[in-house]
């Protein structure tokens, strides 16, 4: 038994992974691109942790994820004549779409194929969300119709059209040619001395752009839906593909938007100093931040770290100082070393105020560079 034990703990010293000593990352910049999805999760343990994160980035990339992505297109959209358009502009896009019975009819919807496995740092929420986006489409008169219901029905028995309650599904609804319709049926002066066939008629008449206004404002508030007037199909194409990339590219900045600390960056590629916890870096790290003030050139960063290779050697002669004017100035006559044959020059009394009130001020409401 002995044997066995000793057996297993020299299996776990060779199994052992050589870590590296723990680190913190200092940077001045925000990450953008694909850096920023290693930023979002945590840095990982394991080797397999460590492999699965390095495969994040390219597997939410756009690019990738619009591969991905399946367009659900309703056989009735088809009947119309300018639905080419529309077929065209997909194809072009470069996702897949297909032609299945949708509810409501007109409408499409958006289905996402989720990796296997599951992107590391990519919370599972964000591939069901993409199931509930729906666009409906709908003609002139049928909007009239709901927008009849909206504005002059009141009360509880008012329900908002096109949407089923209970409903999971996020609608967005599309009307193509309003503006035309409603000028096309603008009534004549001979029309109005005439009687209309039918209620419907009369009520058609008297909607105009004040009452599909009103109801616009309606959907908003009570149903959180907002519709899309354009005059052709070749804007709807436009739009449907620019939702389309968004839809693409919501995992990817979910993943960079979901660490507790999104802005701070990790990583190899990082441009910010690394310091370790016996110090080193901490140089490093104290002269790129007197960089980051405004007009700072690395000669000027240079004379300053030199002088003072740490903040709180440099807050240590600020509490030696006798007085305010002598703290403000103390780092103002500090030399700058410049290249041969270029004229001497000083740190300056304007960066000296800056760094003293930026180490020494508990207004957070202060405005360090007053030139700015």
């Amino acid at each position: 038994m002995a044997r066995a034990e000793s057996g297993r703990a020299g299996g776990s010293r060779r199994g052992r992974v050589q870590r590296r000593p723990p680190t913190w990352e200092i940077s001045d910049s925000d990450s953008e691109g694909p850096a920023g999805v290693e930023a979002a999760v945590r840095v990982p343990d394991s080797a397999d942790e460590r492999r699965a994160a390095a495969e994040t980035p390219r597997r939410l990339r756009p690019d990738q994820a619009l591969r991905r992505l399946t367009v659900l297109v309703d056989p009735a959209i088809l009947e119309d004549a300018g639905a080419d358009i529309l077929m065209e502009a997909l194809d072009t896009l470069g996702c897949e779409y297909r032609v299945e019975p949708q509810r409501p009819a007109r409408s499409l919807r958006w289905s996402r194929v989720k990796p296997d496995p599951c992107p590391y740092g990519v919370p599972p929420e964000v591939w069901a969300a993409d199931e509930q986006d729906l666009l409906l489409l709908l003609e002139p008169e049928e909007f009239l119709q709901g927008v009849i219901q909206l504005t002059q029905i009141r009360g509880p028995a008012c329900s908002v059209p096109w949407i089923t309650p209970g409903s999971p599904a996020c609608p967005h609804l599309a009307v193509i040619g309003l503006d035309a319709y409603l000028w096309s049926h603008q009534p004549s002066t001979r029309e109005t001395r005439l009687p209309e066939s039918s209620a419907m008629a009369c009520a058609q008449v008297a909607v105009g752009w004040p009452e599909v206004e009103e109801a616009l404002v309606l959907l908003q508030l009570w149903a959180n839906v907002d519709v899309l007037l354009v005059a052709s199909w070749q804007e709807l194409s436009q739009h449907v593909c620019t939702f389309t990339k968004a839809l693409a590219q919501r995992p990817f900045k979910q993943a960079r938007e979901s660490g507790p600390f999104s802005f701070c960056t990790a990583g190899h590629w990082a441009a910010g100093e690394r310091v370790a916890r016996d110090g080193t870096g901490l140089r490093a790290a104290w002269w790129r931040q007197i960089q980051q003030f405004n007009r700072v050139s690395p000669a000027v960063a240079d004379a300053v770290v030199t002088a003072f290779p740490s903040p709180r050697l440099l807050q240590q002669a600020y509490v030696a100082c006798g007085s305010e004017q002598e703290r403000l100035a103390l780092l103002a006559d500090l030399p700058v070393k410049m290249g041969e044959g270029v004229r001497p020059r000083r740190v300056g009394p304007d960066l000296s105020r800056r760094i003293c009130l930026f180490l020494t001020t508990d207004n957070p409401d202060l405005l360090l560079d007053l030139g700015s």
